[in-house]
């Protein structure tokens, strides 16, 4: 019973993430539900096999009919991936804690700032030049490639946000980007949890193939309803996040 549940929460959290991100909102508490006797890092790791290949599918998807700027996306993928490898070593020296506590703060300023910006993001008109882009886009990739490392929730959902607001990219652009970018720190986080031994291969198949199947569906849907549609995904998503991590950090604070 406990496969079919995580296979089931697997595929919906790839539909979620190909669109704009959040599918751990789904997959983790669904693992750790399913396996509380596991290790937290296992489950984790499970969480990150699934997502990888979900990613890469929807990457491919987006890539088909959407003009992706291949330079800017492949340098700040690597200083996503680094981003990453460095925010899993920080949690090994760090607590995260203060992040729990602020999350839901950050959150809800992205919510209220999108919601009161209604055309933010519906027209695609980047601001920076081919060096510039760049330069930028690694910044976001490196930040938030250590975010995902050192945290995790919500991480998808931050890049959209910030390809948005920063670069000037609309809601179906941004997400395809952040597609790229979530790739490689998904990579990243994977490799870490494989060579400590995070991983459960014999379930790490089915969670891939039911996590590809949602991103090809989510993926799908997001082209053909286009930025209009993303956008109302993302708010829907970034509310959500906001109810998890608040109670979350509320939980850790009196439990």
């Amino acid at each position: 019973m406990e496969f079919i549940i995580v296979t089931v929460a697997a595929g919906l959290a790839g539909f979620m993430d190909a669109i704009v991100g959040g599918g751990g909102l789904i997959l983790v508490p669904a693992l750790f539900a399913s396996f509380p006797e596991a290790h937290p890092a296992t489950l984790l790791g499970n969480n990150k096999s699934a997502s990888l290949w979900g990613t890469i599918m929807a990457s491919w998807q987006y890539s088909r009919r959407v003009h992706l700027q291949w330079r800017p996306l492949l340098i700040a993928g690597a200083f996503a991936l680094i981003g990453s490898l460095a925010g899993a070593w920080s949690v090994t020296q760090i607590s995260p804690n203060f992040l729990r506590k602020i999350l839901p703060i950050i959150l809800v300023g992205v919510l209220i700032y999108t919601l009161i910006k209604k055309n933010m993001g519906h027209a695609h008109a980047p601001r920076f030049g081919n060096r510039t882009q760049i330069i930028a886009m690694s910044l976001i990739g490196f930040a938030v490639g250590f975010y995902d490392g050192f945290f995790g929730p919500g991480a998808g959902s931050l890049l959209v946000f910030f390809l948005v607001r920063w670069m000037g990219y609309d809601f179906l652009n941004a997400s395809a980007h952040a597609k790229i970018l979530n790739m490689f720190s998904n990579a990243a986080a994977l490799f870490l949890f494989s060579w400590q031994g995070h991983v459960w291969w014999h379930m790490a198949l089915p969670l891939a193939i039911a996590n590809v199947g949602g991103s090809f569906l989510g993926s799908r849907m997001a082209l053909v309803h286009g930025s209009q549609f993303v956008r109302w995904v993302f708010i829907f998503v970034v509310s959500l996040l906001i109810l998890k991590t608040g109670f979350d950090a509320l939980a850790h604070c009196f439990f």
